[in-house]
C-alpha cells in the first residue's frame, strides 16, 4: 500500500496528473502548479486542517488540490465544477492514483455551479478564477466557500489582500496565514507570446469565528 510521507513525494504524484485538454479562456481554466499545490495542501495538512477531514474543491479542474487532499488522508472529497469535460478529467486522475495502489477516501462529484452548492464540509481549497475576464469572480468563489466550511484555503493574487481582508471580515472571517508564490501561468492559449508568465499569487488561509 502506498503512502505519502513527505511534500516532495506528494508533489511528483501530482505532477503526473492529466491537464486541460482544450482550456476554456472565459473560466481561466490554468493548471494549479504540482509544487505550489503540495506546499499548500502540506502546510494544510500539518495544521491539522486534511486528516480525516471532509473536504471540498470548488472549481476544481481536473482535481489537482483535492486529489492531494485525499493523498494526505482526507476522510471524504467533493469535487465541484461546472465544466463536464474536466470533472472526467478530475475523475481519470482519481482511477490513475487509485491504479497507482494509494487508497482514497470517499469522493463525490458534483457537477454545478459553485453559486448554488450547498454542501458543508470540514474545509475548502480552491483555486478560483482571478477575475481577469469575470470581475470579482474570485470573490464569489470565496464567499460561497465561507458559507459551507468553517475553514478556507484560497489562491487569490497577492495585490489583493487588503481587499480580501476587508471582504472576510464583513463574512465574519479573518486570514490567518499567507503563503506566496510566483505562480506560473503556462503558455495555455493562442494569445499567449510567452512560454511561461509567472505572476504574484498568495494562498490564503481564512477562518470563520466561532
Amino acid at each position: 500500500m502506498n503512502e505519502i510521507r513527505s511534500k516532495s513525494a506528494l508533489a511528483i504524484v501530482l505532477s503526473r496528473l492529466q491537464g486541460f485538454k482544450q482550456p476554456k479562456v472565459s473560466q481561466e481554466q490554468y493548471l494549479m502548479d504540482s509544487e505550489i499545490g503540495a506546499s499548500v495542501l502540506w502546510n494544510a495538512y500539518l495544521l491539522g486542517d486534511i486528516g480525516k477531514k471532509v473536504i471540498a474543491d470548488l472549481g476544481c479542474g481536473t482535481g489537482l488540490l483535492g486529489v492531494g487532499a485525499l493523498l494526505l488522508g482526507a476522510k471524504a472529497l467533493f469535487l465541484v465544477d461546472s465544466d463536464k469535460k474536466s470533472l472526467e478529467i478530475a475523475k481519470n486522475n482519481i482511477s490513475k492514483v487509485k491504479s497507482e495502489g494509494y487508497t482514497l477516501g470517499e469522493v463525490n462529484y458534483l457537477h454545478s455551479d459553485i453559486l448554488v452548492v450547498t454542501t458543508k464540509s470540514d474545509v475548502v481549497i480552491e483555486n478560483p478564477p482571478f477575475g481577469t475576464k469575470l470581475k470579482h469572480k474570485d470573490s464569489l468563489f470565496l464567499e460561497r466557500a465561507l458559507e459551507i466550511a468553517p475553514i478556507v484555503y484560497s489562491f487569490h493574487k497577492s495585490e489583493t489582500k487588503a481587499f480580501l481582508e476587508r471582504f472576510s471580515a464583513q463574512k465574519h472571517a479573518k486570514i490567518t496565514h499567507i503563503w506566496d508564490f510566483k505562480f506560473p501561468l503556462k503558455a495555455t492559449f493562442e494569445f499567449h507570446r510567452r512560454q511561461i508568465h509567472r505572476i504574484n499569487v498568495s494562498c490564503f488561509r481564512f477562518e470563520k469565528s466561532k
